[in-house]
């Protein structure tokens, strides 16, 4: 009789662990490009506008004034004006100027109005050849 040859049973398990050596020595070569890299990357340096203060008002001021009804207003020295249409505006700034280019505007809006409505305001300005144009700002919160 041919000799049996007897077989275990036991079948060999797949190893179903994960070997973190290799997963460790990658983890470990990025940190060491990231720490020697980083201070070679420069910053990006964004320069802000700044607000200076007067320390007195001019004595003729033309103010814009755009509502939350997006509606243009035009101001001389704190008194009313009326209501001026977008594409009129600069033909208005330029009638109460009288002349003197150096007159001071400042555009005032509320917080709620669109940004296009305000920088389609200074654009106007800015195309009749209107020279100081200055935005108002409130101070605090």
């Amino acid at each position: 009789m041919p000799a049996v040859v007897a077989h275990s049973s036991r079948r060999r398990r797949s190893m179903s662990e994960i070997n973190m050596v290799p997963f460790i020595d990658v983890m470990l070569v990025l940190l060491i490009i990231f720490m020697v890299s980083a201070p070679l990357i420069t910053t990006g340096i964004v320069d802000l506008p700044t607000v200076g203060k007067t320390r007195q008002r001019p004595q003729h001021v033309i103010e814009i004034v755009i509502g939350t009804d997006e509606r243009v207003k035009v101001r001389v020295d704190q008194g009313e004006s009326g209501v001026v249409a977008l594409g009129q505006l600069a033909a208005r700034v330029r009638e109460l100027q009288g002349g003197h280019a150096d007159t001071p505007v400042v555009i005032s809006a509320d917080r709620n109005v669109r940004y296009e409505k305000v920088v389609g305001a200074m654009d106007a300005l800015q195309r009749a050849g209107v020279q100081r144009v200055g935005l108002s700002v409130k101070q605090g919160s």
